[in-house]
């Protein structure tokens, strides 16, 4: 039952990016395509489960004063070898992605989630929280370059598989491919996040 309660705040009720606004960098950034979205969705799952399996592991043996400095380094070598393997395997998506998937190693939710339960939880309650917490995030990134593409667009499509729509990709929207466009749909979706919040409390 715990398993499945920390796995499910992450995905709305404390979402990273749409409640904790954590993680905004790379969800405006690289979400102007849905294969942009799954391959960064991938990395930071990839790195956060991994981080928060390693530091629940390891955090009866690590020293409080050196406790950040371990995390940062254990967050550090999985992320180079997230990048190295995109590198090799898909150099294309890797190209996309480019300086965010090494920014990984500073993203807020992958040294708080470390910091702030898996140094505190068993295993299994860090796991549950890694996979709550990247599903969340890729919820929010998928949500943003979904609504992204298809008015920048007016197609929406994943690794070359998609459909548009006929009206909309003659005269496509371009300011959403845009940085103010990742703005404006991460606003609308915190408006609508906020909403719904007030509504299910009043």
């Amino acid at each position: 039952m715990a398993f499945f309660k920390n796995f499910n705040k992450g995905i709305l009720k404390e979402n990273p990016v749409l409640v904790l606004l954590l993680g905004l960098c790379p969800t405006l950034a690289v979400s102007t395509s849905l294969d942009n979205a799954l391959g960064m969705t991938a990395a930071v799952l990839f790195v956060l489960i991994s981080a928060n399996i390693i530091v629940s592991l390891i955090r009866n043996f690590t020293p409080e004063k050196v406790r950040i400095p371990v995390f940062i380094v254990i967050i550090a070598t999985l992320v180079t070898i997230v990048d190295l393997s995109m590198q090799a395997f898909l150099p294309d998506l890797s190209e996309s992605l480019g300086m965010f998937i090494p920014l990984i190693v500073v993203n807020c939710i992958i040294l708080g989630r470390a910091e702030a339960f898996a140094s505190k939880n068993s295993l299994k309650d860090s796991v549950a929280d890694a996979l709550g917490m990247g599903v969340g995030f890729g919820v929010a990134i998928f949500l943003v370059s979904f609504f992204r593409q298809l008015l920048g667009t007016g197609e929406v499509s994943l690794f070359g598989v998609g459909l548009s729509l006929p009206g909309l990709s003659a005269n496509p929207m371009a300011i959403f491919i845009l940085p103010y466009g990742a703005f404006m749909v991460l606003g609308c979706l915190l408006a609508t996040m906020r909403y719904l919040e007030v509504r299910k409390n009043g």
